[in-house]
């Protein structure tokens, strides 16, 4: 299933837009655009698809999605047929990088807030404290103009640099793109892995790029990362293996070997294991949401 870009119209007057998005249910395709967005779902309940994640929303729902990021939210069933009750509602920010000139992000008051969108280029669930205060800002931000809607979005800006309370959705292999830029060690490991996911990847091979020990590297890795070495190649690799399954119709037995797994059995388990359900069962869902 191909992702198209969609681009919401943006007032002359304002340099970022939030809109209120109700109807029946949510119109929007499988679909990607230039702009970091916040949804926050005010009513209504159904499935998320975020890169190669699928998870299921409901009311008070709040994600945070970097540029480019492919995603789309699908109704139950009883909205898309006219059958619920109220109307499906939601909250959507769009904003681009440069929304307040070039050099914005450049300052070094926000070097936070520059850590928390670069993660965002995965889609993030907020939850917690976290969600609940930023849904207020956003249920108010409607009703204003100007300097206060500026405003709240800043004081968003101010909670999501400072949040742990979150949970990554699209795994890092999904990504279209990696920036290898840098000369940390961390760098040059997230660039290996991506460019040679597909083939035999060791762990002392990968420590000693990092010029550690193999134990020193899995405590390294942990913190930065959060999780280990091995679980954040399984989820590069099967990244990779939910595109090719969502935009190819190689069978299941070629994209797991062409992802780097060395058996059948192995990607089936890791993909339950990460994924919730078969690769099989994911290529119905997309094949789903392409016919809808």
């Amino acid at each position: 299933m191909k992702s198209i870009e969609v681009r919401l119209p943006q007032d002359f007057d304002k340099s970022f837009i939030v809109f209120k998005e109700k109807g029946q249910y949510f119109p929007c395709p499988w679909h990607y655009h230039p702009e970091y967005e916040l949804v926050l779902v005010l009513k209504s309940q159904g499935r998320r698809m975020v890169g190669d994640h699928i998870g299921y929303f409901q009311e008070g729902d709040l994600v945070c999605m970097g540029p480019y990021l492919p995603h789309v939210w699908v109704n139950e069933s009883s909205f898309v047929n006219g059958q619920a009750a109220y109307d499906a509602e939601a909250i959507v920010i769009h904003f681009q990088e440069d929304f307040l000139g070039e050099d914005f992000l450049k300052i070094p008051e926000m070097e936070t807030l520059r850590n928390f969108l670069k993660l965002s280029k995965r889609g993030m669930a907020l939850k917690g404290k976290t969600k609940e205060q930023i849904n207020a800002l956003m249920e108010g931000m409607i009703h204003m103009n100007g300097i206060q809607r500026l405003s709240s979005l800043l004081s968003i800006f101010d909670i999501l640099s400072q949040t742990r309370e979150y949970e990554f959705l699209a795994s890092p292999g999904y990504l279209d793109q990696i920036d290898p830029q840098g000369s940390d060690r961390l760098d040059k490991i997230k660039a290996y892995i991506h460019n040679n996911f597909d083939k035999d990847i060791s762990l002392p091979e990968v420590a000693s790029m990092a010029n550690m020990a193999v134990t020193t590297f899995c405590n390294f890795f942990k913190e930065q990362y959060r999780i280990t070495f091995v679980e954040y190649l399984h989820t590069v690799r099967l990244g990779h293996a939910c595109k090719m399954l969502s935009e190819t119709d190689r069978n299941i037995v070629e994209v797991a070997f062409e992802c780097g797994f060395n058996n059948l059995a192995n990607f089936n388990r890791q993909f339950k294991k990460y994924k919730k359900m078969t690769p099989t069962h994911f290529r119905k869902m997309v094949n789903m949401q392409e016919v809808a």
